[in-house]
């Protein structure tokens, strides 16, 4: 992606496996940023990180306010993805989900800052992780 930018979401950039997602669950790594929890985990391959989104039906009883935070996590995602594409152009791929843990309806501009300190905190985790000998 480096030099031109492409702001798509593609289905091949949407975590739907199964078999990766309960992977991901089972061993993965979190970190908190701000109202939102991230787990990740390298993944074989060298194609774009694969991400997926969920917010707790605890606190959203309302579909249409989970369906509405999704998103706006997608949305903040697929604007910003770039932090974390443009720096792992030849390296392995990862696994990605972003859940929302705030207790209220967030306004664009916060999840928009909150998405961004999150994915350079990926891509600085990523990074530490390539550097260590395997």
């Amino acid at each position: 992606m480096a030099g031109s930018t492409s702001y798509s979401f593609g289905k091949a950039e949407k975590l739907k496996s199964r078999k990766r997602i309960d992977a991901l669950f089972s061993s993965g790594r979190p970190f908190h940023v701000s109202g939102i929890k991230v787990m990740w985990l390298p993944a074989p391959g060298n194609t774009l990180p694969q991400v997926g989104v969920t917010v707790s039906s605890r606190h959203f009883k309302k579909a249409t306010d989970r369906n509405r935070i999704k998103r706006l996590l997608r949305e903040t995602y697929r604007l910003q993805k770039e932090i974390l594409c443009a720096q792992r152009v030849n390296q392995s791929s990862c696994d990605v989900f972003f859940i929302y843990t705030g207790k209220e309806l967030p306004e664009y501009a916060a999840l928009y800052k909150s998405m961004e300190l999150a994915l350079k905190k990926l891509a600085k985790l990523l990074d530490e992780q390539a550097q260590t000998p395997a």
